[in-house]
């Protein structure tokens, strides 16, 4: 399998200018193998390997002498020494861009030791799974979205050779998070709890946040449920829309969105077993616009740029699904139909009314195969939800 990753153009670009760069993003989502990619000349070594770990671990300084050319190292997390190592060699050295290129799995740990030890020396890229372009580009891209949505975007689900039905990985995907990633953060006797928290998160995906909901179904305080939501958000199995705060002399509401980062885990949560019954689902809607929000985050990270993404919902339920406050502004409705219909743009273009800004444009996000523009707004067919520019 060989896809080309399009945010090979901005680990360049940061890799121009800073002597760290941290790659981060969810389990399994391409991190090592875009580093390697995008620096095929570069070494790579691994600290998964528990006898390499002991030796950089008492000898970090040693270990990065040994590459003086710089290096790729996976699952730095695992030898929290090798930061403070990193950093004296930078200082020490003439600043050398692109030198040492860091990824792990464990999200939190790689960015907490990185900001601590690194800041002002290194910068992060983030990394979700494949984009909706990426897996045009390289000819995987099925010709029915709900096939796409159910499977989901994980690379190794796209690994001819690894023949992985998406039911079993993602079973196993969530072991390996709940018993890698979320074990340190809570107690052993909560791991099962936080399994039925993730279940009962993606019944929400898509809507206003309400934690009380969410500790009232789970049985848990809403203090714990916020702390267990800045795990998901951290480890991006998730991410959270604000409110846009132009209010336009409106009372709005200020209470985020959620958002799972792929579609294929969230069907896998809500127990659906096939397209067919995600067609049914009475979260199809739902399903479908974290569908759209995913693909404008890749779009964002993708380019090393901040999301810049809100949604608009003001007190008398007057909503518009997302806010794009990029070079202009895009007001997006996300639509699970396939026909252009004039209703489906009502609620963009009262918005557009409201703000009086040119730089402010309408588009609705819906399932057909046609991207057009009617009467000023944008029809975004979903083959192209990840190139709105």
């Amino acid at each position: 399998m060989d896809v080309s990753r399009k945010a090979k153009d901005a680990l360049l670009r940061l890799a121009g200018q800073f002597p760290v760069i941290g790659i981060t993003g969810p389990r399994q989502s391409g991190k090592s193998t875009l580093a390697k990619m995008t620096f095929p000349d570069k070494k790579y070594v691994t600290l998964d390997d528990k006898d390499l770990r002991a030796f950089v671990s008492s000898n970090p300084k040693d270990f990065l002498e040994a590459f003086p050319d710089g290096v790729i190292i996976d699952e730095a997390q695992k030898v929290p020494e090798i930061f403070e190592a990193v950093k004296l060699l930078v200082d020490s050295k003439k600043h050398a861009p692109g030198k040492y290129i860091l990824t792990g799995s464990n999200q939190y740990r790689l960015k907490e030791n990185m900001t601590d030890s690194l800041a002002g020396r290194a910068t992060f890229l983030r990394l979700l799974p494949f984009s909706l372009g990426e897996l045009k580009e390289s000819n995987l891209l099925p010709q029915n979205p709900y096939d796409l949505v159910f499977k989901g975007f994980y690379p190794p689900l796209y690994d001819s050779e690894k023949r992985f039905i998406p039911e079993d990985w993602f079973e196993s995907y969530i072991d390996t998070y709940l018993d890698l990633d979320v074990k340190e953060h809570i107690t052993a006797a909560n791991i099962s709890t936080f399994r039925k928290f993730i279940q009962i998160c993606a019944l929400y995906s898509g809507q206003l946040l309400s934690m009380e909901s969410i500790s009232k179904n789970l049985g848990v305080s809403a203090p714990t449920v916020k702390q267990w939501l800045s795990i998901l958000e951290s480890s991006f199995i998730v991410h959270f829309l604000e409110a846009d705060t132009n209010n336009l002399g409106r009372t709005i509401v200020k209470t985020p969105k959620m958002y799972f980062t792929d579609t294929g885990l969230l069907c896998h949560l809500l127990r659906l077993e096939s397209k067919e019954e995600l067609l049914l689902s009475p979260y199809k809607g739902a399903v479908i616009e974290t569908f759209a929000v995913a693909e404008l985050l890749k779009s964002r990270y993708n380019i090393a740029k901040k999301p810049e993404l809100t949604f608009f919902r003001d007190a008398k339920g007057f909503e518009v699904d997302t806010i794009a406050d990029w070079k202009r502004t895009y007001a997006i409705e996300i639509k699970s139909n396939s026909d252009t219909e004039q209703k489906l743009s009502a609620n963009t273009r009262k918005y557009v009314s409201l703000r009086s800004d040119k730089k402010c444009q309408g588009a609705v996000f819906y399932l057909g195969d046609l991207s057009c523009t009617i009467n000023g707004i944008k029809y975004v067919s979903w083959h192209d939800w990840d190139s709105l520019i």
